[in-house]
């Protein structure tokens, strides 16, 4: 503990900074939830949507973009040959 001391100060001395993981643990809480009621996935397939997805919606959701367009959206592009949909939106 002594070589990371020094970190435990950081919310002292850095205006800002949460005492606390909270942020961090509501981030996950619903891919949690989702977990333990869906009992997961069984293939890597399934893995790599649900990551993909949960990572997703939050970030729509806080840029406060539809998700179903979104979804809608690349579906089209990915049924086009195309697999460049943003989910970051271009300036212009």
């Amino acid at each position: 503990m002594l070589t990371v001391e020094p970190a435990f100060w950081t919310l002292v001395e850095h205006d800002g900074v949460e005492p606390t993981n909270n942020a961090a643990e509501r981030a996950l809480l619903p891919a949690i939830l989702w977990r333990k009621q869906s009992f997961g996935v069984n293939s890597q397939e399934g893995r790599l949507f649900v990551a993909r997805m949960m990572t997703t919606v939050p970030s729509l959701k806080a840029q406060q973009r539809s998700i179903f367009d979104f979804l809608s959206d690349a579906v089209k592009a990915s049924r086009h040959g195309s697999h460049a949909l943003l989910l970051i939106p271009e300036e212009g």
